[in-house]
């Protein structure tokens, strides 16, 4: 007992003390290498996932306006001279004679209709004119409309083969209905619109907001994977491959169907079951984040991105 107070227990004393001071020292000195020591230390690798059976249903929904057709010239179909004016702008009914004209040869007198229903602007003949076969008469803004929605280019390759039907809801309006020949324009500067016709005995005001839904296509049991996992989209791509055996995942290229958006189908290219790499290189992807204590009451939170 008398050993064990005396000498045993002095140096266990001292052997803690100096272990609680070197500590203290390394804390003091370098919490650099404390922080590093206490970090997250599991290496950042590319996440992967199995190619798997699902149905992708590709529906986009487009932001529009309703708008008037544009004005058109009608056009005198012979030559002759002006023998009566008819109207004086306004609207017309599909039909209403607008112009008489007495034609040179044969001599005969020929009246010029409105081809459809529409407001009249910019008469350009009198009586005694002499007109000419394609000469502009008159100027007809029809009473047709159609929907004009904006949509981003990035989603173009999604209205490829676009059906040639939308169905049109109108907030406060009518029941949905569907306005048929559906177009995709792009103007020389890179703008990007879907416009289609909207019936005639639907009725609307141009202004009117209302929204554009086209079913693109749909598919069931298809094989799919994230879209992320695609360099390319439109047909054909290529992803990243991993056989599990710890060596680099493989290029391979895929043929792609039908898309959301999120997810892709792939027609050929992958089995079920396969591993593919979730991001292609150089997309960035959120890391969590992850908080560690740097010191007593001082904590660090790192995230970042994977490429």
């Amino acid at each position: 007992m008398v050993v064990w107070r005396r000498w045993i227990l002095p140096i266990l004393l001292v052997i803690i003390l100096g272990a609680c001071a070197a500590g203290l020292v390394k804390l003091a000195f370098f919490p650099e290498a404390q922080a590093a020591a206490m970090g997250p230390g599991a290496e950042i690798t590319d996440p992967v996932m199995p190619v798997e059976r699902g149905s992708v249903i590709n529906e986009l929904s487009l932001s529009g306006n309703v708008a008037r057709d544009n004005a058109y010239p009608v056009r005198s179909e012979v030559n002759g001279t002006v023998t009566a004016v008819h109207v004086g702008g306004g609207a017309v009914a599909a039909g209403r004679v607008l112009f008489t004209v007495k034609q040179d040869d044969p001599v005969r007198n020929i009246d010029i209709v409105a081809p459809e229903a529409g407001d009249l602007s910019e008469i350009a003949v009198i009586k005694g004119q002499q007109v000419s076969v394609g000469g502009d008469v008159v100027t007809l803004s029809p009473a047709r409309y159609h929907l004009v929605a904006a949509v981003e280019p990035v989603q173009l390759y999604r209205l490829v083969n676009a059906p040639a039907e939308a169905t049109v809801s109108i907030t406060g309006g009518p029941a949905p209905f569907a306005c048929t020949g559906v177009q995709v324009q792009v103007t020389a500067e890179g703008g990007a619109s879907v416009q289609c016709s909207i019936p005639a005995e639907q009725t609307v005001f141009a202004g009117l907001p209302a929204q554009m839904d086209l079913a693109l296509g749909q598919v069931e049991d298809a094989l799919v994977i994230p879209v992320t996992a695609v360099q390319g989209g439109s047909g054909s791509g290529v992803v990243w491959v991993d056989a599990g055996d710890g060596e680099d995942p493989q290029e391979r290229t895929v043929t792609l169907g039908v898309s959301d958006g999120t997810t892709v189908e792939v027609v050929e290219g992958l089995e079920e079951g396969e591993m593919v790499r979730q991001f292609v290189p150089g997309f960035v992807a959120p890391v969590e984040e992850y908080c560690y204590e740097i010191e007593p009451g001082v904590e660090q939170c790192e995230s970042g991105m994977s490429w």
